[in-house]
């Protein structure tokens, strides 16, 4: 398993958004959906702002790769499924990271349905 760069994550640590793009059955990436996404440790959370029916977010789980975007950095993933201990701890990094946009806003990153709508990125 390749990790990331210390490089890398200090260059996302500072943006708001990436873009996540799944790969398709024939290898090309579908288009680039805009996300937040938080830093645990070294690795980059994103979820699903509307929940695991969201397309973005099926088409990436059922994919399990794909590619991200952001700070001038992309890279291909693979999209893994964070065990349940992780989310308390999640939800309060994206509290950190997110609560000046209000909190309507980060309710639709730390609700129950966003945390069953949870990838970690890893480098590949």
């Amino acid at each position: 398993m390749t990790a990331w760069v210390a490089d890398e994550l200090a260059r996302l640590a500072g943006r708001d958004e990436i873009g996540v793009a799944s790969t398709r059955t024939d290898g090309s990436l579908r288009p680039f959906v805009t996300v937040w996404f938080v830093r645990a440790g070294d690795d980059l959370i994103v979820r699903s702002a509307h929940g695991p029916e969201n397309g973005w977010f099926r088409r990436a789980l059922a994919s399990g790769v794909g590619r991200i975007r952001g700070a001038g950095i992309e890279r291909n993933v693979t999209f893994e499924v964070p065990g349940p201990e992780a989310h308390e701890a999640l939800d309060a990094a994206y509290h950190a990271k997110y609560d000046r946009y209000g909190t309507g806003m980060v309710r639709t990153v730390v609700s129950p349905d966003a945390t069953r709508s949870t990838l970690r990125l890893v480098p590949r």
